[in-house]
């Protein structure tokens, strides 16, 4: 790879005993898009914050090349409380066409009053404004670490395609395997100290990694066979060996390596059967809520059907947690009621529930709520079991909680919830800060639970794969009601076209005369480009039409089978086509006339 833009080679970094990585070397080339990969607590944010300088390391060499420009969205940025929105993202003087982009790309994320007083904002808006700031600043090299936290469904959405356009560099943390499997041509991998490279994108990696197990695994194995036969004879009296050559012995020694070597074990499923649900669960009767400028529902009514597996979804501020938070009463409403069956037992993972004693051991904060799990048929599951079930090693079982990395702690978290045994599961934002593997073995765990399952995420890999059925909040309070998993949904009722309409500074729309919209740029557009761009305009609104007109259709319960078909396979074209036409215009707005 000549003059990459990032050269890491022979890395190591360890805290006292505990080494995170060891030797490890990779380069990312300019326009390279690279996700990185890891279990929680095996050094991804530590390798991050070295690559840009907040941490030191041990041995190895770090080049960049020369005259890049680097741009680093950290997990918890820190802001003066005082600055406003525009003034820390943007720090290029009067420069018209800086301003016009920072309002483009803050207007994307949702983040509207630019002269708010950062101490204002929540994290996760922080966390968005954080994002603007380095997308802003349109650095040479991206490095991001977790970036579609906090962000909703239609952000992480246009997040995708901004960084898959044009000759980007990336490289990036995240633990949203869509996101990944869309936007990376490279997976470097974090697993036993060492490094592995996959060229291709998410799926790509899991297929290729399968493989690397699966070939450690018999490499282990030959090696056991060895090794059990060379420890008989190392066994022997030292004269018995003496004449032998010294190179046995040191071969001896390798071979014993690799014959301990601990490979990943394939995770038995935990399946109960001693969870029990009567057939109420819960019913919300005519709920109606709102707070000064938002209302959250108006005379809402909805039955929970019993093994229920129920996505909830909307834009940041709509009221999905708030509809949570009623349900479990932590929130009154200000009319209707939740009534909820006798024999509902709730679990509820919340964004806020990180509540742990940094001296207490991880082993006793699970046993502290249950010494084991009923799972049936006179099974009963410890909590070493499960704690190691989901990846807790006996000696990590055993550490202070004070050890643990941010995402391990959302583990210890989530092993809390499910110890407590309930038949109702309340996960709010629950993939947040976890690694993949994790996220494997939940989605396992909550496909086969027996009881019945709420799930707000923004995590669209892991919607699919739990849920059968949607609460959409759109917002002043509309709920549409979708039987079905998110890309289902997503694919069916064209939500892209409807729900992302044009904002005035984003793109064009009916009520948004063109020439009001379109940001300054670096050059002057050409003629064929000026042409280009108000045909895109033309296009973009008549596309527009056609899919208000789909799917006013679709809904209106008139068509016969045949016409709902061919209208179903129209709308997925038609979004394909509205989506590319509007990643152009935006390209040609960023030039301007």
């Amino acid at each position: 790879m000549a003059n990459p833009f990032i050269d890491v080679q022979g890395l190591t970094k360890s805290f006292g005993a505990d080494v995170l990585f060891e030797n490890i070397s990779f380069s990312v080339a300019e326009g390279q898009k690279v996700g990185l990969i890891a279990k929680n607590g095996t050094g991804k944010t530590t390798l991050i914050s070295i690559l840009t300088g907040r941490e030191d390391y041990d041995a190895g060499t770090i080049v960049y090349r020369n005259g890049i420009k680097t741009g680093c969205l950290e997990q918890s940025p820190v802001f003066d409380a005082s600055q406003t929105v525009i003034d820390a993202c943007f720090r290029n003087g009067d420069d018209d066409e800086g301003l016009l982009r920072a309002k483009q790309i803050l207007t994307q994320l949702k983040i509207d009053d630019l002269q708010q007083r950062m101490g204002e904002l929540s994290g996760g808006q922080q966390k968005r404004v954080a994002l603007a700031r380095v997308l802003i600043n349109d650095p040479d090299l991206l490095i991001l670490d977790e970036p579609t936290n906090h962000l909703d469904l239609d952000m992480i959405e246009w997040l995708e395609k901004f960084l898959s356009r044009g000759h980007k560099t990336l490289l990036m943390v995240t633990h949203d395997r869509y996101f990944l499997d869309h936007v990376c041509n490279t997976i470097i991998e974090l697993d036993g100290r060492t490094l592995y490279t996959y060229r291709g994108n998410y799926a790509y990696f899991l297929q290729k990694r399968e493989e690397r197990i699966e070939a450690a695994r018999a490499e282990v194995a030959r090696a056991n066979n060895l090794y059990r036969r060379e420890l008989e004879w190392m066994r022997r009296m030292p004269q018995a060996r003496g004449h032998k050559a010294k190179y046995r012995e040191d071969a001896f020694f390798e071979l014993e390596k690799v014959a301990k070597r601990r490979i990943e074990d394939r995770q038995i499923r935990l399946k109960s059967s001693s969870v029990y649900i009567g057939s109420k669960i819960f019913e919300c009767q005519y709920v109606s809520k709102s707070y000064p400028g938002k209302v959250i529902l108006r005379d809402f009514y909805y039955n929970f059907s019993r093994f229920e597996k129920m996505g909830v979804v909307g834009r940041n501020g709509a009221g999905k947690s708030t509809f949570i938070k009623m349900l479990l009463g932590e929130v009154q409403p200000d009319s209707g009621k939740f009534v909820v069956g006798e024999t509902v037992r709730f679990g509820y993972f919340s964004q806020e529930g990180l509540k742990f004693d940094d001296n207490q051991r991880v082993i006793d904060v699970v046993t502290d709520i249950a010494d084991f799990v009923d799972m049936g048929g006179g099974r009963h599951l410890s909590a070493s079991q499960l704690l190691q079930h989901f990846l807790f090693t006996p000696e990590q079982q055993h550490n202070y909680v004070r050890k643990l990395s941010g995402g391990e702690k959302r583990k210890l978290y989530l092993c809390t919830v499910l110890m407590k045994n309930p038949n109702f599961l309340v996960l709010d934002e629950p993939t947040n800060d976890l690694d993949i593997q994790t996220l494997q073995i939940l989605e396992n765990y909550l496909i086969d639970f027996p009881g019945c399952v709420i799930v707000v995420s923004h995590d669209r890999y892991f919607m699919d794969k739990i849920v059968d059925h949607l609460l959409v909040f759109h917002g002043d309070a509309e709920v549409q009601d979708f039987p079905g998993n998110y890309t289902q949904y997503r694919e069916w009722e064209g939500l892209k076209g409807r729900d992302e309409q044009p904002d005035v500074k984003a793109r064009p729309g009916k009520s948004a005369p063109v020439k009001e919209e379109k940001p300054a740029g670096k050059r002057k557009m050409t003629y064929k480009e000026k042409t280009e761009f108000e045909q895109l305009s033309k296009d973009i609104e008549t596309l527009q039409e056609e899919q208000t007109r789909l799917e006013t259709l679709m809904c209106s319960g008139t068509l016969s089978a045949q016409e709902l078909t061919e209208m179903s396979k129209r709308l997925p074209q038609l979004k394909d086509e509205l989506d590319g036409k509007e990643m152009r215009w935006l390209e040609l707005s960023e030039i301007g006339g």
